[in-house]
């Protein structure tokens, strides 16, 4: 077996790079709850989007000139074939967002009545918390402990999170 050598320049990569996430596409059933949680839950500000001919919306970060991070669709090309949105992640795990303000965001999560969990990365100084938008998408929120104020994370059993453990719950319509 070959030793795997990493490029470092374009040139050892032959001119293709990821140079970074450009965004995540979030099929939705419910439009409107979904901008509820984008944008008071996270804090995403809405930004024009192109007219697709479908509904949907561009969500971004909340900094001048902030790119475009989710983008929600609904309507026909958010359905299966079953004509139904499917819930859930399926095999992309989770989303995660570089993040300020733990506590900030717990109060918001117990706000909105949703449920969450956290972890403190181990080895690491990184606090995270893990939420569910309406469509079943589990997203990390991870934080730089060193810069939180207050309390560190919850790692009680009620509230630690565990891998593989989905506590999404539905909202009932």
């Amino acid at each position: 077996m070959t030793a795997l050598t990493i490029p470092t320049t374009t040139e050892e990569a032959g001119q293709a790079v990821v140079t970074g996430l450009f965004h995540t596409a979030i099929k939705t059933a419910d439009l409107l709850a979904s901008l509820v949680f984008y944008k008071t839950v996270l804090g995403l500000w809405e930004v024009a989007r192109p007219d697709f001919g479908f509904p949907g919306a561009w969500l971004a970060c909340p900094v001048p000139g902030g790119a475009a991070i989710i983008h929600l669709y609904a309507g026909g090309p958010a359905l299966s074939l079953g004509g139904a949105a499917t819930l859930g992640s399926a095999a992309v795990d989770h989303v995660s967002l570089a993040c300020i303000g733990f506590h900030a965001f717990r109060e918001r999560f117990k706000a909105h009545g949703m449920p969450w969990r956290e972890q403190v990365v181990p080895g690491t100084t990184l606090w995270q918390l893990f939420v569910y938008d309406p469509s079943g998408v589990q997203f990390e929120l991870t934080f730089e402990g060193s810069l939180e104020s207050g309390m560190l994370p919850d790692m009680s059993t009620a509230l630690a999170y565990v891998p593989g453990v989905n506590f999404f719950k539905p909202a009932v319509r």
